[in-house]
């Protein structure tokens, strides 16, 4: 399932002005640990470049001190990749490993996935990677109530940092905490630390690695933290997060169908799906990975562990039900398979 040559990985960084997007590129571009990184942001002046700008190496590109390249974007993003490799195949910019890019605040991220895998050139050189999100504790509510992308980008976060903690009481708190368990209950939650102190562990878990061990992979669907009661989730209007289980093998094919067909269909309002498969005939778990219409192609990681091969996903959906897909995908199943079906629950 993968090419020989390694993608690169495209990390976004997402959040509403004011979240802590300029402090972390600020991080981001003065370590070392990122060096070998391309960094994709909407103007050089917002994170203050003068003291490590070693000089400009290519359009609208500079070396920083820390070994990055910093690029602005201009026009179309999938300009600017294009650009970007390009520059790095002419050996004008050094060969980087990842991109991270920088959103504008109201951008939904979604559709960059897409960007990348629609692309006819891109496709072969670069993947999607982690969606970071940033989430302003002080005005999250606000910005929910106003701005319908404040969601998307929650919903299509493999992980998440809750900034301004110390500007807000624990009710404050508490209730961004569960608006984010509403929506996104499997991301993955970072302190307020990595705003400052940029690690690989910004940008370490992802899909698409073909080295993933078993545990590594149950990392990458998050802890599931329990959603808040219906009080909570009646505020999101018709955005619902749930898991399916799945005890048994699965048809691949049939599966396949079915999901592409649901997608094809529904796909604007399947905000995100991710999980892992049981698939019969395999002996390796199969990571699945989809946001929006685009479903990335499937990964195979290490073997099972002894005594657990239960298949799980993840939807998170608007205006969708876990019980409608769940008998769709019931349905579908037992009517096109030729294989005894899993029992599928949701929660």
């Amino acid at each position: 399932m993968n090419d020989k040559t390694p993608l690169l990985p495209v990390h976004v960084i997402s959040g509403f002005l004011g979240s802590g997007k300029t402090t972390l590129l600020k991080s981001v571009l003065a370590s070392e640990e990122f060096g070998d990184s391309a960094v994709l942001i909407n103007e050089f002046g917002d994170v203050g470049l003068d003291d490590r700008l070693l000089g400009e190496i290519a359009e609208d590109a500079v070396l920083l001190s820390s070994g990055c390249v910093c690029c602005t974007i201009r026009g179309e993003l999938s300009d600017a990749l294009r650009r970007l490799m390009s520059q790095r195949q002419d050996g004008k910019i050094p060969p980087f490993k990842r991109i991270i890019l920088e959103t504008t605040g109201l951008a939904d991220p979604g559709p960059i996935a897409s960007t990348i895998t629609a692309d006819p050139v891109l496709r072969h050189h670069l993947r999607p990677g982690t969606n970071l999100t940033l989430v302003d504790a002080l005005n999250a509510t606000a910005s929910r109530k106003l701005q319908p992308v404040w969601e998307s980008q929650i919903a299509v976060a493999d992980k998440l940092v809750i900034s301004k903690v110390d500007l807000v009481d624990q009710a404050q708190l508490d209730e961004v905490q569960s608006l984010i368990d509403a929506i996104n209950p499997s991301a993955q939650q970072l302190g307020q630390e990595a705003l400052t102190q940029a690690s690989d562990e910004l940008f370490s878990s992802g899909p698409h690695i073909d080295h993933y061990s078993y545990s590594e992979v149950k990392t990458w669907l998050g802890p599931w933290r329990k959603p808040p009661g219906p009080e909570a989730v009646n505020h999101l209007g018709d955005i619902q997060s749930f898991r399916l289980c799945f005890d048994g093998e699965v048809d691949w094919t049939c599966f396949g169908i079915w999901l592409s067909m649901l997608l094809n269909r529904h796909g604007s309002h399947i905000m995100r799906v991710k999980g892992v498969l049981h698939v019969k005939g395999d002996t390796r778990p199969v990571i699945i990975h989809g946001v929006q219409h685009t479903i990335h192609p499937p990964e195979h990681v290490d073997a099972w562990p002894q005594n657990d091969r239960i298949s799980e996903l993840i939807f998170i959906t608007h205006g969708i039900t876990a019980k409608c897909v769940t008998d769709s995908l019931k349905t579908f199943m037992n009517a096109v398979s030729n294989h005894p079906s899993p029992r599928i629950s949701h929660a």
